[in-house]
């Protein structure tokens, strides 16, 4: 019986460490809403310095990661920031593929754009859905894929960029069959 009771011991001690395993993504949460809360209180730079920490203490792309990122994305955008928005944009993007589910991936760059699409630039938001498009290749969403496209075709609409658009219909045609 005096064995018996080591050995449960020992499988305790074996799950308490398991547990502990968990404390990355606690630090990586805590991290998360100080960050946040920095950004609600309008302290960009430090907001984005404290997501960026998110980054550095993530030690494998995961959720944490990426709502630091799609955070940032929003910040840099509000501050005209937008060549370190397309940055933080391209390491999002590199999330979908393997650190989020299809679907959180999709609703949050199919946000992303939607957030965007409020600017004048043209130049810029053909970049962004572009670089989505590139990145899609991969990460075999053909509803994103679709939905960017879309977005693709009514911007070179309202450029007036006619042959761009007319590539993107007939992309989107042979889609459906």
């Amino acid at each position: 019986m005096g064995d018996d009771f080591m050995d449960d011991d020992e499988d305790y001690g074996f799950e308490y460490e398991d547990d502990s395993g968990s404390e990355p993504d606690v630090d990586l949460e805590n991290q998360y809403y100080t960050a946040k809360g920095l950004k609600s209180e309008g302290k960009i730079t430090e907001a984005i310095a404290s997501f960026e920490k998110v980054l550095n203490l993530e030690q494998e792309m995961g959720e944490w990661g990426f709502k630091a990122l799609k955070q940032m994305v929003k910040i840099t955008f509000n501050s005209n920031q937008f060549e370190a928005m397309l940055q933080y944009y391209q390491k999002l993007l590199k999330y979908i593929k393997t650190a989020v589910t299809k679907n959180y991936s999709e609703k949050s760059i199919n946000a992303i754009l939607d957030y965007i699409s409020t600017s004048k630039q043209m130049d810029l938001l053909q970049k962004f859905y572009e670089t989505t498009l590139d990145a899609l290749k991969d990460a075999k969403n053909e509803r994103l894929w679709f939905k960017t496209n879309t977005k693709l075709g009514k911007l070179y609409f309202d450029m007036r960029e006619f042959q761009k658009l007319e590539r993107i219909l007939k992309q989107l045609k042979s889609s459906c069959r």
